[in-house]
């Protein structure tokens, strides 16, 4: 007897390719858009959540492939067209959308970074914020500045995936399906070449958070800018393709209607136990890789693991999961497609485009952790922004829907209709005119650097010029009176000091230059000062002010050289007299090179003040050449600064730093650690720097001051 109603042919080939609905592939998603909103909650709760996106990227590839295929055999072609109009109905809308309502959230409450977002709103409206925040030195793990979009990089990955993919994918339908298997294994060893010229080219060991003329380890020199090497491995295009190849390369080899039309439809608990391997197998490398940490000695180091084979291993565990999850008749599809994971599964999208943006507003700047209670804050109200976002906006659209009822057409005409049909365009319209507010602020607002230690260094050369300067893009050259811009042989270092021989118009004496610096990770300036004759007296006037230098005043004027921290309090202690040599991620060997500079032009007198070892381990050895520096030794005062940050290297070095009076009677320590904890003081939410606000870059100079036995020098 014949059974009803009777089987389709199996060799119908508009069946073979069919992509039907696969819960367990929205479980999918639900764990690793989980995995990447811990993660950037709080780093040490899943070192490698980020490796969520590496998910992401072997689902998409998977997917859109086995639709294109899909297409073909029922259409005997791909209307590109329509591929790329449903990917934009599919994405646009919820980005559009995000970007709005940050656009008007930062015009309305929060006006002063919107000079430092401009760059990251174009990049996100054109799906180029990979390639932009390469350009610009914006590190994905990069504290400092608030960063609300920097998480549209994995976004700008895969739609340029979906820009370039399909006009391949023609190419390769036009020899045949059956040559499919074949350019899979093709695919899947691209994926491994990725991988491996990733390995050659990663970067090992200590590199430094910016590039100088001494410190080049880590980065390429493009077009006159500093490029980080492993941040661009990381962000790239092409060195992230490897995950989208390898989804890719699976669907040409593994199609769910046909796996269950052959040898393998009754092998469903093998299959399962291949994507509990691949699960096991993700959650050790998120629980084990991570993408940088502390350097050894200074900088950051990037783990070699993940740039070696972590992000092929993923790949790899990823594709053993949707093994599992597409087999019709495995429990793993089931066990992953439950109600809770598809949920999520289903929202992942804009669960990934809203949360990063109110983790920033909550905490204002990038690499700052989140509580507990915090991340608990920001899930609910992502969640709510998603839910709503998912149904009102990305379902309708994506479903035509929400136009058919502006039109009317999807129930009959009646007044309640109309009017709440007028309703959503008279909101629209008022949503419209304030994102075109909104936007037109963003576009007229200052240039700014990005980042207050960035900042630091255009505010402390304003300082030395006797005004004020917020809003200037920090990797601007323009002049200031009594500083110039030039290359210095030991690096970047951010030399301001007040110079009477400057004129008012901002030019410089002779013998004096302003040239172009090389641009550095994060955008700032090199500021030299330039050496000059006169000396600088200390100054009591109004904060901000140097007084004339004394012409009768015995020798140079005192000196603080340092790092970054010293960066942010160098208004304050140029106001002091202070001359102030200090620069961002500034290392100990550095430091040394720059005291033993300023010697050779005279400008060390009998008090300097020296703060070394925030950024990295120093040595005794060189804190002795740091010694062997100062002039008259035997007489010169030198002040040495404890350092504060939440880093491996901070005990030992101030150990080494307590340890210098006992063999140098003239070294005086000022205990910047244990001084700013015992007071409280408010520093930066990285627990480093003085420069957010709070008084914190007033007491520390003061606390100088009164090292010095100056304490009429306090503002």
């Amino acid at each position: 007897m014949g059974t009803w109603p009777p089987p389709r042919p199996l060799h119908a080939a508009t069946e073979i390719s069919r992509v039907p609905y696969l819960p367990g592939l929205d479980g999918m998603r639900a764990l690793a858009v989980v995995a990447v909103m811990i993660y950037h909650a709080n780093q040490t709760w899943l070192s490698g959540g980020f490796l969520g996106v590496e998910v992401f990227f072997v689902i998409s590839g998977y997917l859109i492939t086995l639709l294109l295929i899909s297409e073909h055999e029922r259409k005997q072609r791909v209307s590109l067209k329509q591929f790329w109009l449903r990917r934009a109905r599919r994405l646009l809308p919820a980005l559009f959308l995000l970007l709005g309502g940050l656009a008007i959230y930062m015009a309305l409450f929060y006006r002063r970074p919107q000079g430092e977002t401009r760059g990251d709103f174009l990049g996100g409206l054109l799906y180029g914020s990979n390639w932009y925040q390469i350009f610009v030195g914006q590190s994905y793990t990069a504290g400092e500045a608030f960063a609300p979009l920097r998480h549209l990089w994995s976004l700008a990955v895969e739609e340029q995936f979906y820009l370039l993919w399909p006009l391949i994918m023609v190419v390769i339908l036009r020899g045949g399906h059956k040559r499919l298997p074949k350019v899979g294994v093709w695919l899947a060893g691209v994926s491994v070449a990725i991988t491996v010229a990733m390995s050659v080219v990663f970067a090992g060991g200590d590199i430094a958070t910016t590039c100088s003329a001494s410190s080049m380890h880590g980065y390429w020199s493009v077009a006159g800018r500093c490029l980080n090497v492993n941040e661009a491995l990381y962000l790239g295009t092409f060195s992230r393709a490897g995950g989208l190849l390898m989804g890719s390369a699976f669907a040409m080899l593994w199609r769910p209607v046909a796996i269950l039309r052959g040898p393998l439809r009754n092998k469903q608990h093998r299959l399962d136990l291949v994507a509990l391997v691949g699960l096991v197998g993700l959650g050790v490398l998120m629980w084990r890789l991570q993408l940088s940490t502390n350097g050894v000695n200074f900088g950051v180091r990037y783990d070699p693991w993940l740039f070696r084979g972590g992000f092929l291993l993923t790949g790899i565990a990823t594709v053993m999961v949707i093994a599992g999850v597409t087999h019709r008749r495995a429990w793993a599809g089931k066990v992953l497609g439950n109600p809770v994971l598809n949920w999520i599964g289903t929202r992942s999208y804009g669960l990934y485009l809203y949360h990063w943006p109110v983790y920033e507003v909550i905490r204002k700047q990038a690499g700052v952790s989140l509580t507990a209670t915090q991340f608990t804050l920001a899930m609910a109200v992502t969640v709510i922004i998603s839910e709503a976002s998912y149904r009102l906006v990305e379902t309708p659209i994506r479903h035509g829907r929400l136009s058919q009822w502006l039109r009317g057409e999807r129930r009959a005409q009646t007044r309640a209709v109309y009017n709440k049909r007028r309703w959503v365009v008279l909101l629209s319209g008022v949503a419209a005119a304030l994102v075109g507010f909104a936007g037109v602020s963003i576009a007229t607002a200052t240039n700014q650097c990005v980042g207050p230690v960035a900042c630091s260094v255009v505010n402390a050369s304003a300082a030395a010029a006797g005004g004020s300067h917020s809003g200037r893009d920090a990797g601007s050259s323009s002049a200031v009176p009594g500083v110039t811009t030039s290359t210095s042989p030991t690096g970047p270092g951010a030399t301001v000091a007040s110079d009477p021989t400057s004129t008012v118009d901002g030019t410089t004496p002779t013998g004096a230059s302003t040239t172009d610096s090389p641009a550095t990770g994060i955008g700032e300036p090199e500021v030299t000062a330039v050496p000059a004759e006169s000396t600088v007296a200390p100054s009591t006037s109004a904060p901000g002010a140097v007084e004339p230098p004394n012409p009768a005043a015995p020798g140079p004027p005192p000196v603080a050289v340092g790092e970054s921290v010293m960066l942010g309090a160098a208004p304050q202690l140029i106001a002091g007299g202070f001359v102030v040599n200090a620069d961002v991620s500034r290392q100990g060997l550095e430091l040394a090179a720059v005291l033993e500079q300023m010697r050779v032009a005279g400008q060390l007198g009998q008090t300097v003040v020296v703060q070394a070892g925030t950024n990295g381990s120093v040595s005794d050895a060189t804190y002795d050449r740091i010694m062997a520096t100062v002039p008259a030794s035997l007489t010169a005062n030198v002040y040495f600064l404890t350092v504060r940050a939440p880093r491996g290297w901070i005990d030992g070095n101030n150990a080494r730093i307590m340890s210098l009076p006992a063999r140098y009677p003239n070294v005086h320590i000022i205990d910047w650690a244990g001084q700013s904890v015992a007071s409280n003081v408010p520093l930066c939410k990285d627990g480093i720097h003085v420069v957010c606000g709070g008084g914190a870059a007033q007491f520390y100079a003061n606390m100088i001051f009164d090292g010095i036995g100056r304490p009429d020098l306090k503002k």
